[in-house]
């Protein structure tokens, strides 16, 4: 069965979103043989151990560059090329890498947010005349109708659902709040750390936890690194900060009676899934997050948490307040939730024309265009 090439330039550790997206994948199809092209300082061990070849390739500086040239090498080679974390640079790479018209079963891509404007959507109109045969996938309505009215006729929303399976610990009684994954601008920091201020100034003994690592490369954006010295300043005597990047076990470890903080932007959650939110049903943490996100909807159709109109500490303090008082309600309904969203069913329209790509695949499968 030929090997199918998946391009995630940006993937480094095994913390975050792209790492969660690919162990979600492996999940719902273990015997898919997969290539990992990434950052060429990556370190996966527990990929690695599973016996996914790696292609340490991207420079972080010069990665569109590499992946223009990546995209001509693989079209070349007739594997089925898969791009988890899409974006329009994949879709116009593609294009230029093509020596003509990319045949059905070739170029897979799966959008998780997509921000329209009046000349990509002409730009995007073009690009689907000349490779009407890109298979696109998108994690909301919103994507799927953007690229459909574009004129591309293959695309499914898939919903995104995030991690490896693991075994769930056995309920546990409320402990603390949490703030956990990378810290960083779209995701809210500066809300937690307000909300910190306000526990601190109101007398509050809450225990909070604080995972305040940062993105990909290790870097903070600068509004990022100036609530972190507001964090610091605040002296709570209840907060822990974690700093540094934690392993897989120990990551997993924080979520077991906590209550996960997700005070994310609309602009950037209301179509990408976090892998968070899924890291903390698996363990029974309900969330409190902010309505107009994808994780508001979850929380809302299954009761695994509450959702503020907006991210002042008074609004998320109440609603951490009220979840603490059912907590053992709320517990079960994450668990409950984590069980509805199966990777198996969410990567099902994905992962079937994977598996048709792969035993149908061969070199030279472009063809010119009319």
């Amino acid at each position: 069965m030929t090997q199918i090439e998946v391009v995630e330039p940006t993937l480094v550790s095994e913390a975050g979103h792209c790492a969660a997206l690919f162990a979600s994948l492996r999940v719902a199809a273990p015997g898919l043989p997969y290539r990992l092209w990434i950052d060429r300082r990556a370190r996966l061990p527990r990929i690695e151990q599973q016996g996914v070849p790696l292609q340490r390739f991207f420079n972080r500086r010069w990665r569109k560059l590499q992946a223009l040239w990546l995209y001509r090498r693989l079209l070349r080679s007739g594997a089925p090329i898969l791009v988890p974390t899409a974006t329009w640079f994949d879709l116009r790479a593609l294009q230029l890498a093509a020596a003509g018209r990319i045949a059905p079963q070739r170029a897979f891509l799966y959008f998780h947010k997509w921000r329209a404007s009046a000349r990509r959507t002409a730009a995007l109109g073009r690009l689907a005349q000349r490779q009407p045969d890109l298979a696109l996938f998108g994690t909301s309505e919103t994507i799927v109708r953007a690229l459909r009215g574009a004129g591309f006729a293959q695309v499914e929303q898939v919903l995104p659902v995030l991690g490896a399976d693991f075994t769930p610990p056995s309920s546990a009684a409320f402990r603390a709040l949490l703030s956990a994954g990378a810290a960083r601008a779209d995701k809210g920091f500066t809300h937690v750390v307000d909300l910190v201020e306000h526990l601190q100034a109101n007398r509050f003994s809450i225990p909070i936890v604080i995972q305040a690592s940062g993105d990909h490369y290790g870097r903070f954006d600068e509004r990022t690194r100036a609530d972190l010295q507001r964090l610091q300043r605040c002296a709570y005597p209840h907060l822990s900060v974690l700093a540094d990047t934690l392993d897989a076990q120990q990551y997993q470890g924080l979520f077991a009676g906590t209550i996960c903080l997700q005070p994310y932007g609309r602009a950037d959650y209301a179509d990408k899934m976090s892998a968070v939110t899924f890291d903390a049903l698996r363990s029974g943490a309900p969330i409190v997050t902010v309505s107009g996100t994808t994780m508001a909807k979850i929380a809302a159709d299954s009761g695994a948490g509450l959702v503020v109109d907006e991210a002042t500490p008074q609004a998320m303090l109440q609603a951490c307040l009220t979840v603490q008082q059912r907590y053992a309600h709320y517990s079960e309904r994450a668990r409950q939730a984590s069980a509805a969203h199966s990777a198996a069913r969410a990567w099902r329209p994905l992962v079937e024309q994977l598996r048709q790509a792969c035993a149908t695949a061969g070199p030279g499968m472009t063809r010119p265009n009319p």
